[in-house]
């Protein structure tokens, strides 16, 4: 006998496919008079704003394109990017944020793997996009965001502001929220970058959980520092949406810009990667502390402890939080904890540095020990790696059912990342399974840097490995084996890498030695690793 409840059903009335273009409804209704942007001496309501959103959708429409087609951005943190977030989605296309820091190769790379159907440039970056197509051995069609106080070059073609111009479109949900809404890359940690493909239900839920977990008020004052093509922003441009929040751009996160941009409209909230951080604690030395204190959300390498303690006397409440491309960004927070309040500075600074407990959108973080399958005890010294199970985790790599069926396997998604359980239930990293250098926030691949050494005559074996770094936490330190009778400066290798790869990837230090091996030929990397150590 079938039970009352299970004759139930779903409708129109009771259930809504989840997306983060609810927010934007909600805004344009009940936050219009609210400033949602600031940059320079532009102030638009979100009256406006969702107007110019539904707009650019609409010119979008026009231009030809359709549901599911990949449009990639390439752009500082500016408002046009920051409407995209909604534009395109509006459209039901895939919106793919390009690393600006990434050299001409790797975008031509993710250009043609992403199916790109569209370019949207910043002038001021036409130029590496103009490589980047010499590359691929064809040019896209391209919109270029044009702002009259940067100077730039041009492909001669659309602006983004002939896209205003047009019908705008209704802000309506997609038919399904498990259609994609953006396709972000990795850092290529094992070699060329995977596609990460994002969902609107994911996108809607970690703009909740993020609110809830940092404990965001409505109307914010947001100062856009974490770049947009990092997850998008860590799902914040979202949030802000539903929180009504005021968005404060200035194009680049320099210090003086963004002392001034605190001052100036009050900034509340912001995130940025520790490298930031440390800057910003350089370049406000012995000034008075910022009173009610500004939150900020950091990510990427664990911040030194000396660093969080800087920042706390600037008036800085610094919340550590964990995450990876593949989970939308953080998901998990090193929540502050009263028992931290009788601890001394530094105390306290460490016990910030973990990577905390699960965001409240997300089912479960744990530590397993993939030999028995089993979490480890919580000890605080049991290593294992991080497994993680939430609705903001991708729905999967991008034309890559293997790579997706390995990150999956077992029901997790399995992050690389080695750590500890500690009793309290937060996890700390000790280790990365892969052999990742975090700089400045920056995912580096040492399989990348090192295809790049081998491609040197001179090279006869080479390994790339974390050196660390007073300013960027860590920086590539590359071991090289020379071919016999060949030879070769540090300074030539270096500046070679600088050709081939972005500058952040090059190494900072070449060492010239016969390379640690096993019997069977596999370079031992742990012992660089020591050595490198020494060479700070």
């Amino acid at each position: 006998m079938r039970r009352h409840y299970e004759t139930l059903q779903k409708t129109r009335a009771n259930h809504v496919p989840l997306s983060p273009l609810s927010f934007l409804r909600r805004a344009e209704s009940l936050h219009g008079a609210r400033t949602a942007v600031i940059y320079g001496d532009i102030r638009r309501s979100w009256a406006e704003t969702s107007a110019r959103i539904r707009a650019v959708a609409g010119g979008l429409v026009r231009i030809g394109l359709q549901k599911g087609d990949t449009v990639s951005v390439l752009s500082p943190n500016v408002p046009e990017l920051f409407e995209l977030h909604f534009a395109l989605p509006l459209t039901g296309a895939v919106l793919n944020t390009l690393n600006t820091r990434l050299e001409p190769e790797t975008i031509a790379y993710i250009l043609d793997h992403a199916d790109t159907k569209l370019v949207i440039v910043d002038r001021e970056l036409v130029p590496l996009l103009a490589q980047a197509f010499d590359l691929l051995g064809r040019k896209l069609p391209v919109v270029e965001i044009a702002d009259p106080s940067v100077p730039g070059a041009s492909f001669g073609g659309p602006t983004y502001d002939t896209l205003i111009v047009s019908t705008p479109l209704p802000i309506v949900h997609p038919d399904d929220e498990w259609n994609a809404i953006a396709l972000n890359y990795t850092s290529g940690t094992s070699g060329r970058p995977k596609g990460v493909v994002y969902h609107h239900r994911g996108a809607y839920l970690m703009a909740l959980g993020t609110a809830a977990a940092w404990q965001v008020p409505p109307y914010p004052v947001y100062l856009s520092v974490v770049p947009m093509f990092h997850c998008n922003g860590w799902g914040h441009p979202w949030m802000m949406a539903m929180l009504g929040g005021t968005v404060v751009f200035t194009r680049i996160p320099a210090p003086d810009r963004v002392f001034d941009a605190i001052r100036t409209h009050g900034v509340t909230h912001f995130g940025a990667a520790p490298i930031v951080l440390q800057m910003l604690t350089e370049a406000k030395s012995g000034a008075a502390p910022f009173d009610p204190a500004i939150h900020v959300l950091t990510a990427g390498a664990p911040p030194p402890p000396s660093v969080l303690e800087k920042t706390r006397s600037m008036g800085f409440d610094v919340m550590q939080v964990y995450g990876l491309t593949e989970t939308f960004g953080h998901i998990s927070q090193c929540l502050w904890q009263d028992a931290w309040d009788d601890l001394t500075l530094a105390e306290q600074a460490e016990m910030q540095s973990q990577q905390g407990i699960a965001f409240p959108m997300v089912e479960e973080v744990t530590v397993i020990d993939r030999a028995s399958g089993e979490p480890v005890p919580s000890d605080g010294t049991t290593q294992g790696e991080i497994a993680i199970r939430s609705n903001t985790v991708m729905a999967g790599y991008y034309k890559d059912p293997e790579a997706t069926a390995t990150a999956f396997a077992e029901g997790w998604f399995w992050s690389g990342d080695g750590a500890v359980r500690h009793g309290n239930a937060y996890i700390q990293i000790r280790d990365r399974l892969k052999d990742v250098i975090i700089s400045g926030g920056e995912n580096i691949s040492s399989v990348e840097v090192e295809a790049v050494l081998y491609r040197h005559e001179a090279v006869q074996a080479a390994a790339v490995v974390a050196m660390p770094h007073e300013k960027w936490g860590e920086v590539p330190c590359a071991f090289v084996e020379l071919r016999e009778g060949i030879e070769v400066s540090s300074d030539e290798l270096i500046a070679f890498c600088r050709a081939h790869l972005a500058g952040f990837k090059a190494p900072k230090a070449v060492i010239f030695e016969t390379l640690p091996k096993t019997s069977t030929g596999k370079i031992q990397k742990f012992q660089l690793r020591d050595r490198a150590k020494e060479l700070e």
